[in-house]
């Protein structure tokens, strides 16, 4: 046991006044030797003739724990480069305290001398780039009061100013020493933020591996997927129903205006941050690599050949990037909005991402999991893309067909397959995004007799027949939407199934009484609606938000109609005359569909993103 007295205590606070003391003897002594002309050139040349390093000893210590001033680092950095050839390893403390100058705040000569010995030494000494690219690269970490300088992920102009210097001693030693990228690459991957660190921490190191990007084109590739794996790791810790019920609890929180004016003199209203930190944080790295993208593909006036194939190179990287990174992960909730910004940029981006997962679907030897996905992005990307022509819509819908049909017909070709979901994953895969498609965009693909007829001809009644029954697998609000607007348009008549279905859903128990769960497809649509606020100016201009089908809306008016005349109201309202102008054979269709969705209120377990909220 130790017992702290008072004796302890002074003593112990005396023997701190007893080393500050001795640290400005030691501090003054250093300064009086540069004075003297016994610097940083003399210390070295008594270590190397003496063999005594008491001296590099003083001055390393003097260099790390000195205040020193702009002067001083001037004449220590010129000192030292006059001897560039005598620092070796042995000499590994006193470089080391060179490089770790505080140079930032400092004279525009201080700078430069440490910009220039910086260089020398690294090129000169290869052993050093090991301590010297640490040493540049933490200056990307901003201190904690400097969450100020950083206004949506753009820096003041006094720390752009500190972080061109480090990217210009960057691109001059990674043009002298290219093999030093490795250390660089290294060392950004050692030293990136933890992501529950406060925002402005990430989102300036975000901005400066895009700034090395743009200055290093050859080490994109290894940049990007550095990026896209630390924003999956916000991602997944910034989930969507946290960052809705945070925004229900500030709504609830505001006060709401009785009476609100409009002023045309107004600016529009700007964006609010998010209360989330790391939702916050994954919004602004994501405003970043927006932009950084848009510069990367936005196609120029007077673009030449090379600038094209820069272009369709770096999106190649993207694609590949995508299939490593994004394509694999579970459930992301924003980052493959990144493929979706860049794929509204051209058309051609567009056809070779379809291409790519269209592929992925297609082969056999593929996991089921993964060509599983590949059909759920085919199927979000083309539901909610509002860029995507017409043409490429029922292109899609003609592919999913054809091979949803060839499936069955090579089922009954070959005996039968097991109608199971494991066995038949990618089947009811490629089904529910057929129906979803339909369903989602119902408005665009009535809208004329020819498109009915290309709609007419995809066999929709097989596949909703088959023995495989893929709507009981299906989610129930894409079989229910489906089923609504294959009946109004006399597509396919999946009512019956979908009541068997029902039927099949009640709860039932085996000969041990164990419970039965119902299997359904694990499908999420990874382009549901985008809800970071900053960010998404890049994303809402080109999405679509789903809307209810005319049909639907005027089959609902009409069974309202149908349940005031059961009610007794003899007189119909004026308002009523209106329908006048609908052909009969329109009203019969519509007043069977309002019949259909009552079955499909009755039978509505949960909802799927786009036909209910969006």
């Amino acid at each position: 046991m130790f017992i702290y007295g008072r004796k302890t205590v002074t003593t112990t606070r005396f023997g701190h006044v007893h080393r500050e003391i001795a640290k400005k003897a030691a501090v003054a002594k250093v300064r009086c030797s540069m004075s003297e002309g016994k610097g940083v050139v003399e210390s070295v040349r008594v270590a190397l003739e003496e063999n005594d390093f008491h001296l590099i000893k003083e001055i390393t210590s003097f260099i790390n724990i000195g205040d020193l001033s702009d002067e001083e680092i001037v004449t220590i950095m010129r000192d030292a480069r006059k001897i560039l050839h005598s620092l070796t390893l042995d000499f590994y403390g006193l470089v080391n305290a060179l490089l770790s100058v505080k140079w930032k705040n400092r004279s525009l000569d201080a700078i430069q001398a440490y910009s220039e010995f910086t260089v020398d030494i690294l090129v000169a000494r290869n052993a050093y780039i090991t301590v010297g690219i640490p040493n540049l690269i933490l200056n990307w970490i901003p201190r904690y009061k400097e969450s100020g300088d950083w206004t949506n992920g753009s820096p003041s102009k006094r720390v752009h100013t500190d972080l061109r210097t480090v990217h210009g001693l960057l691109n001059r030693i990674l043009a002298a020493v290219p093999m030093s990228f490795d250390v660089v690459i290294d060392t950004i991957t050692a030293k990136f933020p933890y992501f529950k660190k406060p925002p402005h921490f990430t989102i300036c190191y975000i901005y400066n591996v895009l700034w090395l990007m743009k200055s290093e084109p050859l080490y994109e590739e290894l940049l990007l997927q550095l990026v896209i794996n630390k924003l999956l790791i916000l991602d997944v810790n910034a989930p969507r129903e946290k960052i809705e019920e945070l925004r229900e609890e500030v709504d609830e929180d505001e006060p709401e205006e009785i009476f609100q004016m409009d002023d045309v003199n107004t600016s529009p209203k700007q964006a609010q941050p998010l209360d989330h930190p790391i939702g916050h944080t994954l919004d602004i790295c994501l405003l970043q690599l927006f932009k950084f993208l848009d510069d990367k593909f936005r196609p120029l006036l007077n673009s030449d050949d090379d600038q094209r194939v820069s272009k369709n190179r770096f999106f190649k990287i993207l694609i590949q990037i995508f299939d490593d990174i994004i394509l694999p992960s579970h459930d992301p909730h924003h980052v493959q909005f990144v493929i979706f910004h860049v794929c509204s940029i051209r058309p051609a981006y567009e056809k070779s991402f379809l291409s790519f997962l269209w592929l992925k679907v297609q082969n056999p030897n593929g996991f089921p999991v993964m060509r599983h996905v590949a059909v759920c992005y085919i199927a979000s990307y083309l539901a909610r893309a509002k860029f995507v022509p017409l043409s490429t819509i029922t292109y899609y819908l003609q592919k999913l067909s054809n091979w949803a049909n060839t499936y069955i017909n090579d089922s009954d070709e070959f005996g039968g397959k097991s109608c199971s979901l494991k066995a038949n994953m990618v089947f009811f895969s490629v089904c529910q995004a057929l129906f979803y498609l339909i369903a989602f965009r119902a408005r665009d693909l009535t809208r004329n007799a020819k498109i009915l007829k290309l709609l007419s001809s995809l066999q929709l009644t097989r596949l909703a027949m088959c023995h495989f029954n893929p709507l009981r697998y299906c989610l129930p609000t894409v079989a229910i939407a489906f089923a609504g607007v294959a009946r109004a348009h006399q597509l396919a008549y999946c009512h019956t199934v979908l009541e068997r279905n029902a039927r099949r859903k009640m709860s039932t128990f085996d000969g041990d009484e164990e419970l039965k769960p119902d299997e359904r497809l694990d499908t999420f649509f990874p382009f549901d609606p985008y809800i970071l606020p900053i960010s998404g100016e890049y994303i809402e201009p080109n999405y679509l938000v789903y809307k209810v089908h005319d049909l639907n809306e005027t089959a609902e008016f009409l069974a309202t109609n149908t349940m005031r005349q059961k009610r007794g109201h003899g007189e119909m309202d004026e308002e009523d005359d209106d329908n006048d102008f609908i052909p009969v054979e329109k009203l019969q269709k519509l007043s069977e569909l309002s019949n259909s969705e009552r079955f499909e209120k009755q039978y509505y377990y949960g909802t799927s993103p786009g036909f209910n909220q969006y």
